[in-house]
């Protein structure tokens, strides 16, 4: 069930989402949030939305998961665009392959947040799974405050 916010949303071991276009970055919580954990990017090239929904499904149950958050990619004023359609076409898809909530969250400048922390030589191979490691921090912090 996609939800519309973090209220009463899981807040122990979560899976973060950066769909892209070319990649898909994955990163985890541990059981008492307080750290994430990246995993291996998807390359999108082996993937259409239904096989990536359930690739994710699967790496949820397999990471033992009980929530999703997806990062939103909205404009800088807010504003939607084709890409924001893309991600929500594909959470709708994913809805259909788990039984665990998703939520999604606006993922403004996760990834310039997330390259202040890799390497220069490192940062195509490992910027998506960093960016969905910030996205999955921001909604921890927010699923506190719910």
């Amino acid at each position: 069930m996609i939800l519309p916010n973090f209220k009463g949303f899981p807040s122990s071991r979560l899976l973060g989402v950066d769909w892209g276009a070319r990649r898909t970055g994955i990163a985890v919580s541990f059981d008492d949030g307080m750290f994430v954990a990246t995993r291996p990017v998807l390359n999108m090239a082996k993937y259409s939305h239904a096989e990536l929904a359930a690739q994710i499904a699967q790496i949820a149950t397999d990471e033992r998961c009980d929530g999703i958050v997806v990062g939103l990619p909205l404009r800088m004023d807010g504003t939607e665009s084709d890409t924001t359609a893309m991600v929500r076409e594909f959470v709708a898809v994913l809805e259909t392959k788990t039984n665990l909530p998703i939520a999604m969250i606006d993922e403004t400048l996760s990834s310039d947040a997330a390259s202040e922390n890799i390497k220069r030589a490192d940062i195509k191979e490992k910027l998506d799974s960093a960016a969905a490691r910030v996205i999955l921090e921001n909604a921890i912090a927010m699923i506190k405050r719910a």
